[in-house]
């Protein structure tokens, strides 16, 4: 009868689970030293002390060192370096100091993976090196992880967070571990470390505790953490930035004999395009204008596969906030070297693009090249000294360069009435920051020549771009804006129709089509509902590397170069330019070709996120800047209806706030998605998109940013009477027999369905 073997020593089963990482079950242990019958009792003993010490745990009955990885585990991708190798880190760690560094090895065919991303990768142990792991591509299991934002509670068991998202309901449960010392009511960053179960609440670690959600510029913040916004450059980034120098004239074009200038808003922080407009002497020309648009030259700094390039890539585009600016390039760049500046030599990219006298656009011209701009000028400056009202800076600038590009401009607008590009006029609203953070003033936008004059400069140079590089046959970015739906354009006719206007119909839809609609609204009660509903009609815009054409602007080719700066897709083009000219080797490189539908992807996403998240940040600072004004009525105008109320837009703010259906009358209301109405069953009140109203403002949240109303009249009128009351011997809850109001609209909806049905 054979000797049993001894237990092992803890220090044994340490030492063997660290040789075998891929066992670890108590049978593994077992076989592995021999341990049978009754000596299992007591191995099963020393184990779980063991995990009651910290010094193994279990996993799916398996027992490891959890101061290792298993060989197969979850990770989550970091950002490049600058070297350009790819990190990870384990999705959780419970061994004692910082989690092991993990290198990232990508093999030919896996997806490109972006900071934040979730794999399940295999992992081989290294020695001898800075990094304890190499990990592989297994399979990708999801994008970046769950982030919330939101309001940190402590509880005895760690704490909740409540989250900031309007119509957010659920909770997140904190243990005590991973709150990073969260405060009760600090606002916090957190991330999803667990899916929700049958019962309980999801579970979440603190990433980041951000302080006092009341705080000037916490606004700001909220956004820029709620959506993922990168906010902090990377060391090697900056470090780059900060070693660039002054772009050298070398083989560039001199341009600094021409007087370029500037115009921009007062309040500019970057100056990334300059103009210039001359008459032109040619006498076949008579009329005519050479433009001149001069461009940054971001390429020559942010060359491909830099840590600049790849942060800036992964930003996409600046994001613009009131009281703040998230860059997409650091200040190095953004506000100086690439900063047209008066005075000082500055590469750029430069169009110069010859007009006739009704603004077509007959020849163009690209140069890489160096200017001196002779006047940093602001929009309403400008606009003072064409209007006769110069200071002392532009004096001297009105008869050689201001007024030839108000010329220029008479010019180009002849060449738009033709094109017919979309003509919305929707007045934008600006918050003013004060200097205690918090809102001074909501006030609109002016909107002047000036400002019209350089859009318009920057959509010929954007035509331009896309045009040469077609020519060129080199790859590019085109800004694709595609025809609205046909059931988009359905629903617009209809709301044309019930305000007592006409849409053309039976044909191809074009521009022109819109602008007519917009045209018979101008100065009607309805002037703001149709072009509002006509913008809403449209579709959103994006980055291809197909040309799709652009709707909107009645443009069959366009690109974005005027913006490099701020834009990822400008600087794409820029290198296509430079690659298809031949000007350096710092043009569109081989694998900016290959993941050219990626990069398009990606930055589309990036715009979007941005977008979202300055909407978020205007919606908070209008409920702080109401807050005070609970109770007070406002005029405004239904601007969206759903089943569960109707949206307001107040006029005197711009806010937007909801009127819940629960708080309109205890009457069943009938939703119309396709008429987008609400229709009483008791009194047949119609509630849609356009009526003017008066409201009273019930709440004001600008941790969310939501606003909650309660409407007093609608179209002049009171609120009917009588409403809300329930029948004897109905049940709660139930619907009430349908009435002559609700059963026309549904009649109406039936209708338009069956209507719709037989067209297609």
């Amino acid at each position: 009868m054979s000797k049993a073997a001894p237990i092992p020593s803890r220090q044994q089963i340490l030492d063997w689970l660290n040789d075998n990482p891929d066992q670890g079950a108590k049978r593994d242990i077992a076989r592995a030293f021999g341990v049978k019958g009754q000596a299992k009792i007591e191995l099963k003993r020393i184990l779980r002390e063991m995990e009651g010490e910290g010094l193994i745990e279990k996993r799916r009955r398996r027992f490891r060192d959890p101061n290792t990885l298993p060989p197969v585990t979850v990770l989550r991708m970091l950002r490049e370096d600058s070297q350009g190798d790819q990190w990870a880190e384990p999705a959780e760690w419970t061994g004692e100091g910082p989690a092991p560094v993990i290198l990232y090895i990508r093999k030919e065919g896996d997806p490109a993976l972006a900071q934040g991303d979730r794999i399940l990768g295999r992992l081989t142990e290294i020695e001898g090196e800075s990094y304890g792991y190499e990990a592989r591509l297994i399979r990708k299991i999801g994008t970046a992880s769950h982030r919330i934002v939101g309001i940190f509670r402590k509880t005895a068991e760690g704490g909740r967070i409540l989250p900031i998202d309007k119509g957010a309901e659920t909770e997140w449960q904190v243990p005590a571990a991973v709150t990073e010392g969260a405060k009760d009511g600090e606002l916090v960053e957190a991330e999803q470390t667990g899916p929700r179960g049958r019962m309980g609440l999801p579970k979440a670690r603190v990433l980041e505790v951000l302080g006092d959600p009341s705080a000037p510029k916490a606004v700001s913040l909220i956004a820029i953490h709620q959506h993922g916004i990168p906010d902090d450059f990377p060391d090697e980034v900056v470090a780059e930035a900060d070693a660039a120098e002054p772009a050298p004239l070398a083989a560039r074009k001199d341009l600094r004999d021409l007087p370029f200038v500037t115009i921009d808003p007062a309040d500019a922080r970057d100056r990334d395009d300059a103009v210039l407009v001359i008459p032109d002497d040619d006498p076949k020309n008579a009329g005519g204008h050479l433009i001149w648009v001069a461009i940054a030259d971001v390429a020559h700094y942010v060359t491909p596969g830099s840590a600049l390039d790849r942060e800036a890539r992964n930003r996409g585009n600046s994001t613009y906030f009131p009281d703040r600016v998230v860059p997409m390039l650091p200040d190095r760049l953004s506000g100086d070297l690439c900063s047209l500046h008066e005075n000082v030599d500055r590469a750029v990219l430069a169009v110069r693009m010859k007009i006739d006298e009704h603004g077509r656009k007959l020849s163009h011209r690209f140069t890489r090249g160096m200017i001196r701009s002779v006047a940093s000028l602001e929009y309403a400056q400008v606009q003072a000294a064409r209007d006769g009202k110069p200071d002392a800076k532009t004096e001297d600038l009105v008869e050689d360069i201001i007024d030839p590009i108000y010329e220029a401009y008479e010019s180009l607008k002849r060449a738009r009435a033709l094109r017919q590009p979309l003509e919305l006029d929707l007045p934008e609203r600006q918050i003013v920051i004060g200097e205690d953070g918090h809102v001074a003033s909501i006030r609109f936008k002016e909107r002047l020549d000036a400002h019209r004059l350089i859009e318009e400069f920057m959509v010929l140079a954007n035509v331009a771009a896309a045009e040469e590089l077609e020519k060129l046959r080199r790859p590019l970015l085109y800004r694709v804006h595609e025809e609205p739906s046909l059931e988009k354009i359905e629903a617009l006719r209809e709301v044309a129709q019930a305000s007592g206007f006409t849409l053309a119909k039976g044909q191809v839809l074009q521009t022109a089509h819109l602008n007519n609609l917009l045209s018979q609204s101008e100065g009607s009660e309805f002037d703001e509902l149709i072009n509002i509903t006509t913008l809403r009609s449209m579709t959103q815009a994006y980055y291809h590397p197909q040309n799709y054409g652009h709707f909107g602007l009645a443009l069959r080719s366009y690109a974005h170069f005027t913006s490099p700066i701020r834009r990822y897709s400008d600087l794409i083009v820029h290198r296509a330019l430079i690659l298809g000219h031949g000007w350096g080797k710092d043009g569109l490189s081989e694998w900016d070709i290959e993941n050219l539908e990626e990069t398009a992807q990606l930055i589309s996403d990036t715009e979007r996120r941005s977008m979202a998240a300055e909407r978020d940040t205007t919606d908070r600072y209008l409920a702080a800047y109401l807050s005070d004004r609970v109770g007070a009525e406002f005029a405004g105008r239904i601007s969206g209806v759903q089943k569960f109320g109707a949206f307001v837009k107040l006029d005197e703010t711009g806010a937007d706030g909801l009127i819940p259906i629960r708080e309109i009358g205890r009457e069943f209301f009938h939703y119309d998605r396709e008429a987008q109405e609400l229709v009483g069953s008791e009194t047949g009140m119609t509630i849609t998109i356009g009526q003017r109203v008066r409201v009273r403002l019930a709440e004001a949240v600008p941790i969310t940013g939501g606003l909650m109303l309660e409407l007093l009249e609608i179209e002049g009128q009171g609120m009917p009477s009588g409403k809300g009351k329930r029948r004897k011997g109905r049940r709660p809850g139930t619907r009430p027999p349908r009435k002559p109001a609700r059963d026309a609209a549904k009649k109406k909806a039936v209708a338009r369905k069956v209507k719709r049905t037989r067209k297609s």
